[in-house]
């Protein structure tokens, strides 16, 4: 169900695209070719030998609004650069400069790197002796939003795969260190210890069974922050309650439970990544990470206990007892 989903959500995300591009096509929403006019102030005066002028770039408000068919405004005066090359004349915005909408778009298209817009001069005229009138062509952008959705999807790609790389010497490690406590009979002792406390929350789970060692080892690696360790706890913990359930398309209550508890996120310590963005300033948060964590967890837990009774739920439970069916046939 969750690719179906993703696979929606992809689909309308490329509709969108399509139809936002193909307005910004018809409509020439940048002025694709299109000179631009400005008016240049040179504050150091103006040297017509120089390659490199520092200067104030004006756009008188009426004119961008007209020329762009936008209602942003833009500021009363821009830093910039003009530089002298032997291709020609260019014009340089000031870097991370607050421009309206639609440059900042052709800024962030075009000039991603340094972020600073640029585009060749052409009908430089000057205007008394410390300013003068051009005209800016910037590059050409089409298909924005196409060109987003391809950016954000190759970026999220590098993420997944520099995340999966760096959990696997995590769960590795782990993996190996559960093969040792269970040969070692660990996970026994950790089942008989806490058998007591959570045989109320799973009853399905036999005694002494493995799976209830790899639950509390879940739960204690969530309780401790220290989430990559609790995942391959909390894989290992659904393996061995899968041995338990005869119908291995269902879940059975057990398998909710801890789901249920798991998506609670219980926290007793503030996780790491927390504690390294926040530092001793999170003895604050350490009360309200408390009552949150407490809440959620009280809720996850009524949550499925009452669930588990609707009868909707209880016929598709796979561990159902069979005596029920039984006195079910017997009616008729």
């Amino acid at each position: 169900m969750l690719n179906y989903i993703w696979a929606g959500l992809i689909t309308l995300s490329l509709v969108f695209a399509i139809v936002y591009d193909t307005r910004d096509l018809l409509q020439d929403t940048y002025r694709n070719g299109e000179p631009l006019e400005v008016e240049i102030d040179f504050p150091d005066g103006y040297d017509e030998a120089a390659r490199r002028l520092s200067v104030n770039v004006h756009l008188e408000e009426s004119y961008f609004r007209s020329f762009y068919n936008s209602f942003e405004s833009p500021a009363d005066v821009y830093e910039g650069i003009i530089i002298r090359t032997e291709d020609g004349t260019q014009l340089r915005f000031a870097q991370d400069a607050a421009l309206p909408s639609p440059l900042s778009t052709i800024r962030d298209i075009t000039s991603p790197r340094d972020n600073d817009l640029r585009g060749p001069v052409s009908g430089f005229r000057l205007v008394g002796d410390s300013s003068a009138v051009a005209y800016v062509t910037f590059p050409f952008v089409r298909f924005v939003k196409m060109t987003a959705i391809a950016d954000a999807a190759f970026g999220l790609a590098e993420t997944a795969v520099t995340l999966a790389l760096g959990l696997i010497g995590v769960i590795a490690l782990w993996m190996g260190l559960l093969q040792i406590a269970e040969k070692s009979g660990l996970i026994l002792r950790i089942v008989r210890f806490t058998q007591p406390v959570l045989r109320p929350l799973f009853p399905e789970i036999p005694n002494d069974h493995p799976a209830m060692g790899m639950i509390v080892l879940n739960l204690t690696a969530n309780m401790l922050g220290l989430g990559n360790a609790a995942t391959p706890l909390g894989i290992k913990a659904m393996e061995e309650l899968q041995k338990l359930n005869p119908e291995k398309e269902s879940a059975t209550n057990s398998m909710v439970m801890l789901l249920a508890m798991n998506t609670a996120s219980i926290q007793v310590v503030p996780p790491v990544m927390l504690v390294a963005l926040m530092g001793m300033q999170i003895n604050q948060l350490i009360f309200a990470i408390l009552i949150v964590t407490s809440v959620s967890l009280f809720v996850a837990i009524m949550s499925a206990k009452l669930l588990g009774k609707l009868k909707r739920y209880r016929d598709t439970d796979p561990l159902r007892p069979a005596t029920s069916s039984n006195d079910h046939q017997s009616q008729h």
